[in-house]
């Protein structure tokens, strides 16, 4: 039985190991666009574009691994096709058979109109090894670089922009940042950590264009002002990568739907990861772009495509490292509406409740806090909001209540 896995990443590389841990001997076949074998992506806009993480740390397996578990690796290669009804991808010359497809495509990140300047020089996005190899030159002392977009990706490249002593301008077109993923007072704490450093923080003032020649040089502000600009980091987020599924006719909607055990539409077609999109917990049909995420599910898919009928149930987790501070996110705040703050003295953490359950947590430099909280949430488990809020009380014995 064959399996051709589509997309080079986290999940695609988790899936393939998966199935050999699983005692599949039939081929297995992985197939990536870039260049590099599977890598880690967390540390791209952190340790890697610090300087502090070398390449090879990346990669989330020797080359060699993937030869000794039979693993047909191939990377630089880009899938042109997929028949769902002969069951075959076309790659270059080549057209591949296979009994499972598993689409492991990803994101890819949202990207200024070339209208407003987007496809200057020096205008940079955060998602793959090219892309921080081609901005690591721009990162001089002195530089003025200007961050468009305050979410994670955003944040984490200020702040190791400040670190490296340039001048860093943030815009954010929302009222705040963080405001799709977190809650007013995580804004307000970042807010703090990010001018303290020296960053430039501007929220409710949206790009209206770069302006250069062949290479930007100014920006245009909607309140008016013009900054002069050395380089452009643009975070805006991400969207799922369904093209090749949606050309086949596989349903998509706000990524590659999949049901409860990550099949598609088209028969022994399966998706996991970032493009994958499934209904969870009543908040309808949604994509968790996370490590977590892209290991657990594939790692779901892998059990699936061997017989053993396993629903995904996630336990969403995430994290960001800004200076010296290491965000930890447990659950989904979606849906809160009372937010418990404990403060832990040397760390933070803030609770998410809707009426009396517990939907999620951020911690900030607390790792205790965050590790009872995941816990809790994984056990369906609500402690009393009183006893959170305390930040003398102990919360190791909230696991046994």
């Amino acid at each position: 039985m064959g399996v051709v896995i589509i997309g080079g990443g986290q999940a695609g590389a988790s899936l393939a190991f998966k199935l050999r841990a699983l005692g599949h001997d039939g081929p297995v076949t992985l197939i990536g666009e870039e260049p590099e074998p599977p890598y880690q992506r967390p540390p791209l806009s952190k340790a890697y574009l610090l300087g502090e993480m070398a390449r090879e740390r990346l990669y989330l397996r020797p080359e060699a691994a993937y030869a000794e578990k039979e693993i047909d690796m191939r990377t630089g290669v880009r899938v042109s096709a997929i028949d769902t009804a002969a069951r075959t991808v076309t790659l270059g010359g080549e057209i591949l058979g296979y009994d499972h497809l598993a689409l492991t495509t990803g994101s890819r990140p949202r990207r200024l109109p070339a209208a407003i300047g987007g496809d200057l020089g020096g205008v940079h996005t955060v998602r793959t090894l090219a892309d921080i190899d081609a901005m690591a030159g721009e990162f001089r002392e002195g530089a003025r670089l200007l961050i468009v977009g305050g979410g994670y990706i955003g944040l984490e490249a200020a702040a190791v922009a400040a670190k490296r002593g340039l001048d860093v301008t943030l815009v954010e077109a929302a009222d705040r940042i963080l405001q799709r993923v977190a809650a007013p007072e995580t804004s307000d704490w970042f807010r703090d950590l990010h001018l303290a450093h020296g960053v430039d923080i501007r929220e409710g003032v949206g790009l209206v264009r770069l302006t250069g020649e062949d290479r930007v040089t100014g920006a245009d502000l909607s309140d008016g002002t013009t900054l002069p600009v050395d380089f452009v980091i643009v975070g805006v987020g991400i969207a799922p990568e369904t093209a090749l599924a949606e050309a086949a006719g596989i349903v998509c909607d706000n990524g590659i739907s999949v049901d409860a055990y990550g099949r598609t539409s088209a028969p022994g077609v399966w998706a996991a990861g970032d493009c994958a999109a499934f209904d969870y917990r009543g908040l309808g049909r949604i994509r968790l772009e996370s490590v977590q995420n892209a290991i657990d599910q594939s790692e779901t898919v892998a059990a699936n495509i061997a017989g053993q009928d396993q629903p995904y149930e996630p336990s969403p987790w995430f994290w960001s490292d800004q200076y010296d501070v290491k965000l930890q996110i447990a659950g989904l705040s979606a849906g809160y509406d009372r937010l418990v703050l404990r403060d832990g003295g040397t760390g933070r953490s803030h609770w998410y409740y809707r009426g009396d359950t517990l939907l999620a947590l951020d911690a900030m430099n607390d790792p205790r806090a965050y590790m009872i909280g995941k816990r809790l949430l994984e056990a369906g488990k609500s402690p009393d909001p009183a006893v959170i809020a305390d930040a003398s009380a102990d919360l190791k014995p909230l696991l046994k209540a």
